[in-house]
């Protein structure tokens, strides 16, 4: 089953950049494009009177300065549900899920084809275990983005949780198909939180494994069947069976991972 987010991360939250309500979008960051440590001089690193404060609170949450984000974001239009989006991001990160929950409502009722805060409404609900509450809440999200490869690897994280593996491996293969990077993402700042931590590793890395070898992503398949080994996985006959993995039968580095297991056992 998963965890809470941000508390058993296996690879944490991810920061998501797509077009938030009212306009404008976040855009992604490559390593290069990073911004520099924070010890860098404060003069030319936060050139505070040539921004608005909504980009100097995008830019202390770059830096997770998560309390210094939400005074720049205090200081924004409270009425923007962006803002409140936002705001909620800064408390999530802090841990502060109460006042989390109240900014990603308050993003909704602002207003009600917001996606994003939607999805991270769920997300609040997910940490808490309400899986329900959190499947209900991606389904809109995705109602008024369809096209959403991070809210249904979410929603394939609820399902999960809750043992539901048919409908779990039906999202995370739509999550496949829109983005094929969607769960290798770097962190980055942004608008749409996305879930990726869990408990029973092993599990989680066999059903990936799984997804990724059907759909012809080899080499990711062999990186969770590793993990899902390394974590305890124990029926290494599935991977032998199952057809999903016929075609790496003559790969060497699945016959090693097998054999190998075969030692240990």
């Amino acid at each position: 089953m998963l965890s809470s987010v941000l508390v058993t991360a296996l690879t944490g939250i991810l920061f998501q950049s797509v077009p938030g309500a009212g306009g404008g979008t976040v855009a992604r960051k490559s390593a290069s494009d990073e911004l520099k440590p924070l010890d860098q001089p404060a003069a030319s690193a936060l050139p505070t009177k040539q921004l608005p404060p909504e980009q100097m609170g995008d830019i202390f949450m770059a830096r997770k300065r998560f309390r210094e984000a939400l005074e720049e974001y205090e200081r924004c239009d409270q009425n923007s549900a962006v803002i409140a989006n936002k705001t909620g991001i800064a408390y999530h990160q802090l841990l502060d899920f109460r006042n989390a929950m109240l900014e990603y409502r308050r993003a909704t009722k602002l207003d009600r084809h917001y996606p994003e805060a939607f999805n991270n409404l769920g997300t609040v609900y997910y940490s808490r275990k309400s899986y329900r509450r959190a499947i209900h809440l991606y389904k809109t999200a995705l109602r008024i983005s369809p096209n959403s490869a991070t809210v249904y690897s979410n929603l394939g994280s609820a399902y999960f949780s809750m043992r539901r593996f048919p409908d779990a491996i039906g999202a995370y293969q739509k999550a496949l198909s829109l983005d094929p990077n969607v769960f290798s993402h770097a962190s980055t700042t942004g608008v749409l939180l996305q879930e990726q931590t869990v408990e029973d590793k092993a599990l989680f890395h066999y059903y990936m494994a799984r997804i990724y070898a059907q759909a012809g992503m080899n080499d990711q398949a062999l990186q969770n069947i590793r993990k899902a080994l390394e974590e305890g996985f124990k029926d290494r006959q599935k991977f032998i069976d199952e057809p999903e993995f016929a075609a790496l039968k003559g790969n060497p580095e699945f016959v090693e991972l097998m054999k190998k297991e075969q030692r240990e056992l």
